[in-house]
């Protein structure tokens, strides 16, 4: 099913339904983390680091990486499908510098794709508007529907 077009109402209550699934996904319970979804196909995640997330030499681990960009491209694309749950596929990572305490951006952008496999980007941006990371990733339309999934809700 193509996504809703972008102003309408269904398209909008679409979008708010993907934050509230975030806020739901238990695994986000972890994390002082916030989803937005800026519009469609732009997804923005705000969260905090703090050294419970580093490895042994002191800065955040590569999973916070993976994780928070991850989820940032899934958003972006999963926004362009309003039926389906997508499910990643594949995730290139780039890092480009160390994270360390304090808040971080994972913004995600839908790239290409509209009926069965998506393309994504997405980039962690530190404190200081340094880009710490870059990834590309690709997701798959699934059998799950949006709408039976916990946290998924159109109200």
């Amino acid at each position: 099913m193509p996504p809703e077009p972008p102003g309408s109402s269904g398209a909008e209550a679409h979008l708010r339904a993907l934050e509230s699934l975030y806020r739901h996904a238990a695994i986000n319970a972890l994390f002082d983390s916030s989803l937005e979804i800026v519009e469609q196909g732009r997804a923005r995640i705000r969260f905090e680091i703090d050294e419970r997330m580093f490895h042994a030499a002191g800065a955040a681990h590569g999973t916070l990486y993976f994780k928070m960009m991850d989820d940032a491209a899934f958003y972006a694309c999963n926004s362009m499908v309003s039926d389906r749950f997508l499910l990643t596929t594949a995730f290139n990572l780039n890092f480009t510098r160390p994270l360390r305490s304090g808040p971080v951006i994972a913004e995600g952008r839908w790239v290409s794709g509209r009926r069965r496999v998506f393309v994504g980007e997405a980039r962690l941006i530190d404190s200081g508007g340094e880009e710490a990371a870059r990834g590309t990733g690709t997701f798959m339309r699934s059998h799950i529907p949006l709408a039976g999934l916990p946290g998924y809700s159109r109200s």
